[in-house]
């Protein structure tokens, strides 16, 4: 690995949000050949990412009695009084354009018989908005164009297998990033432009729908630079995921329910009666808490499409279909265990309507970003629609936002280069320990005595560990848990049983920093 370079920007991620950035700058900078994007990759481009997991699709409001207008009324109404309504409206009015710029990169959208986009709905949405590819496998197909774009693109240096371990700030500003490789082998890259978009912190959790390698680095990354934080504790958990011997958990996708599958018991009682006028279509915190409350009692959930879908399954829904059929399951004939499991994260690093973080120079998108437009609890995929909007917006402002190489030509941390990472491999025992207690004390449900005893706990295995993934882990876990416990309300996906109720028809965003998280040390 070459241990010095120096880029015009550095995109830190290789799932979708972070390719399709790369990709934007280098357009936005087409009249320059001579720039470069370094797109630091975890694993090869497109794999260990969430995105690529994705089945539900991505919303835009494309549909004939369908506007702007009503998408961001959705997602406002979906945040439980917690979403930024200017940065929803600007999200869904820009949402056709990227549906647009990623048909054109090659991304591969089913088609209805006419030849126009075939829309479906999912849970909280008030039309069928969700565009989808290969019927359950969205997610794979923006990926897999993305990665065929981004190797094909000269402007844009791919370093997979490698992984970013801190930005450097000097004079208040981002100017490098550390990588290691998966030797241990350390490299230091300049920019005047850094962007994280690392993904989500599912994988902090037992129980989880994301890569179990998903434990929230770009926010550790965020928060040691001095990056104002956001809405940590609202972490959305799907109330579907397939209930099965597997680490991460299959995921069911909601658009099963969006065609009219039904959520049963052991008994065959359906679950949401009585819960939703919407049933199985409410928010999904709703519906997870339901599921969460059925297996607390013993019982054990079930979503039944045996009359919804049937023999269609194989071919409607291939990627569920295939992953019951590996645990001996067949949805045609039989209803499909399922568990609620940690999902997706609506807080993270701060971000303005262009990605700028409180830290000059450095942005972030995707899942790792708080935008204000998830609120408390995100309207279905509106994630993907996020990861591929903002990354033209971080372009534009990058380009309205020239520095000269040469001025990010720091000596500081030039040592980095001469070392090794000594403790790249991470201990597997503390982290299972962190995701037990993340599953326990900071889960579906919450009170004060879990919150405080996990921020506690989280603490004494962070502290002096000499692997950096557990202390970074560790970390999170406990920016996480300290936020919840500072939120004494329920508010969409942050439900806490001594305090079942919200302070208030709209609430507060919540914003911390690394500093604050020494406050939280309860006696």
């Amino acid at each position: 690995m070459v241990r010095e370079r120096t880029f015009d920007a550095i995109v830190v991620g290789g799932g979708l949000a972070g390719m399709m950035t790369a990709l934007e700058i280098a357009r936005t900078s087409a009249r320059d050949s001579s720039r470069r994007v370094a797109l630091v990759s975890y694993g090869t481009l497109g794999e260990s990412t969430s995105s690529a997991w994705a089945q539900g699709g991505i919303a835009a409001a494309v549909g004939d009695d369908d506007s702007p207008v009503l998408h961001a009324a959705d997602t406002v109404a979906a945040g439980a009084g917690l979403v930024e309504k200017r940065v929803a409206a600007r999200l869904a009015a820009d949402a056709p354009g990227a549906i647009d710029r990623v048909a054109k990169i090659g991304v591969r959208f089913d088609l209805d018989a006419a030849a126009r986009y075939a829309l479906g709905r999912e849970a909280a949405h008030s039309r069928r908005r969700i565009l989808k590819a290969g019927g359950d496998a969205t997610g794979a197909e923006l990926v897999r164009a993305l990665a065929v774009a981004v190797r094909d693109c000269p402007s844009v240096i791919a370093f997979e297998g490698a992984r970013a371990r801190e930005v450097i700030v000097a004079n208040g500003r981002a100017v490098a990033v550390v990588i290691a490789d998966g030797t241990g082998e350390i490299a230091t890259l300049h920019a005047p432009a850094i962007v994280l978009a690392t993904g989500g912190i599912g994988g902090l959790y037992r129980s989880t729908t994301n890569p179990t390698s998903s434990r929230g680095a770009g926010i550790a990354i965020a928060a040691r630079a001095g990056a104002r934080l956001a809405d940590l504790e609202f972490v959305q958990f799907h109330p579907t995921a397939l209930d099965v011997p597997s680490d991460p958990l299959p995921l069911v996708t909601e658009a099963l329910r969006g065609e009219g599958a039904w959520l049963v018991d052991e008994t065959g009682a359906r679950i949401m009666d009585g819960i939703d006028p919407a049933l199985e279509l409410a928010p999904r915190d709703v519906v997870a808490r339901a599921v969460f409350a059925t297996s607390q009692r013993g019982g054990h959930a079930y979503i039944d499409a045996r009359t919804a879908v049937g023999a269609r399954f194989p071919d409607r829904f291939p990627t569920v279909f295939a992953s019951c059929a590996r645990f001996g399951i067949d949805p045609r004939s039989a209803a499909i265990p399922v568990v609620a499991a940690a999902h997706y994260h609506m807080g993270g690093v701060a971000i303005d309507l262009e990605g700028r973080t409180s830290v000059a120079g450095l942005y972030a998108c995707g899942e790792v970003a708080a935008s204000g437009v998830h609120g408390a609890n995100r309207l279905a995929s509106n994630s993907l629609l996020e990861s591929v909007v903002y990354p033209e917006r971080i372009a534009r402002a990058i380009e309205a936002d020239p520095i000269a190489p040469e001025v990010v030509a720091i000596e500081a941390h030039d040592l980095a280069t001469r070392h090794r990472d000594n403790a790249e491999v991470s201990d597997v025992k503390a982290i299972e320990t962190i995701r037990g207690i993340m599953y326990r004390n900071v889960g579906v449900e919450r009170d004060e005595t879990g919150l405080a005893l996990a921020v506690r706990a989280l603490a004494e295995i962070g502290e002096g560990h000499p692997d950096r993934d557990t202390r970074d882990a560790a970390l999170v876990g406990g920016l996480i848990a300290h936020a919840a416990l500072r939120r004494r309300e329920s508010r969409g996906s942050h439900a806490r049983r001594d305090y079942p109720a919200p302070a208030g028809t709209t609430g507060r965003r919540s914003f911390s920093t690394l500093a604050d998280l020494s406050a939280a040390q309860p006696a």
